[in-house]
């Protein structure tokens, strides 16, 4: 019988060793405002729900004092309300667009995925939206 050669591997305490992959998540956030391409959707607000996933690499543990360590839901909540108080959106798109072109200023953040949907604008349908995944490119030119 052949002995089980396992070697035994001692895991540096040094946390620079690891990478973390981590994602915030925010699900479902419904927001009262004026979106929309035709008249009756810039002269009154409908529902509108937000859910994102936001993918981001660290190469150290987060720390419980610090909240500059991760990527803060509550801060991404409030650049989306900021966003849409401040202009009005004739498509999903480029609210979309303008959402990813803050979120990437924090070069921590890797992949964003956001799904935007109007509630209440087709009487058939519980929803109608958009799902956009936009990836930052790691190739520097």
């Amino acid at each position: 019988m052949k002995k089980n050669s396992l070697r035994i591997v001692k895991i540096d305490k040094d946390k620079s060793l690891f990478n973390y992959e981590k994602k915030v998540l925010i699900k479902e956030l419904v927001l009262d405002l004026k979106l929309g391409y035709f008249d009756f959707e810039k002269n009154k607000s409908q529902k509108v729900k937000f859910n994102l996933e936001v993918n981001y690499e660290d190469k150290k543990p987060s720390n419980d004092k610090d909240l500059k360590s991760i990527v803060n839901y509550a801060k991404i909540v409030r650049l989306i309300k900021k966003l849409v108080k401040n202009k009005h959106y004739n498509f999903l798109e480029t609210l979309a667009e303008d959402v990813f072109d803050e979120l990437f200023k924090d070069g921590r953040i890797d992949k964003i995925s956001l799904q935007i949907e109007k509630l209440e604008i087709m009487k058939d349908c519980s929803a109608v939206g958009i799902q956009i995944s936009k990836k930052r490119s790691h190739v520097k030119s």
